[in-house]
């Protein structure tokens, strides 16, 4: 089974941006059933003229879950982002090293722009990481930070 454990921050400043190794320009959509709180969530995405399908699991954590994701042809992951998806999110991730791990920065644009975050992928739950000064509060558990609820609820509708 493959398993996710990520932990999700706000960024507080732009600093990081000395520090990028590359970016990624991605554009995500969700294939669900509109119930965001049990199951699966089925997500197409185009990053760097690849494509891929991934399923997640929307448990009631969002600190580790069930992921499989598999890689696509680039002409059927556009046909099923503009067949499937009535919302498509897009981003430029960025990746930074800090103390022996990858950061992914995620600038979102569209519905969406404004929102900056980071998330760090880890081995364990428990696992020592170094906190970067950029990164602030952690938002790991706060769902509506998640890809899938910000193409259901983006941020330009928050409060």
């Amino acid at each position: 089974m493959g398993e996710e454990i990520e932990r999700k921050f706000k960024v507080e400043d732009e600093s990081w941006r000395d520090h990028v190794g590359k970016s990624s320009m991605i554009m995500q959509g969700y294939i669900t059933d509109g119930d965001s709180d049990s199951g699966a969530a089925v997500r197409l995405r185009l990053k760097d003229n690849k494509g891929y399908l991934t399923v997640k699991e929307n448990g009631n954590t969002q600190l580790v879950r069930a992921e499989f994701e598999y890689e696509i042809p680039e002409g059927d992951a556009v046909q099923m982002l503009r067949d499937f998806c009535s919302e498509v999110i897009t981003k430029v991730r960025n990746y930074v090293e800090v103390g022996g791990h990858t950061w992914e920065i995620d600038e979102f644009f569209g519905d969406n722009e404004g929102l900056i975050t980071a998330e760090i992928e880890l081995d364990d739950p428990d696992e020592d990481f170094e906190v970067p000064e950029w990164a602030g509060e952690e938002v790991t558990e706060q769902k509506k930070y998640s890809n899938f609820q910000l193409a259901l609820r983006p941020y330009k509708g928050w409060e």
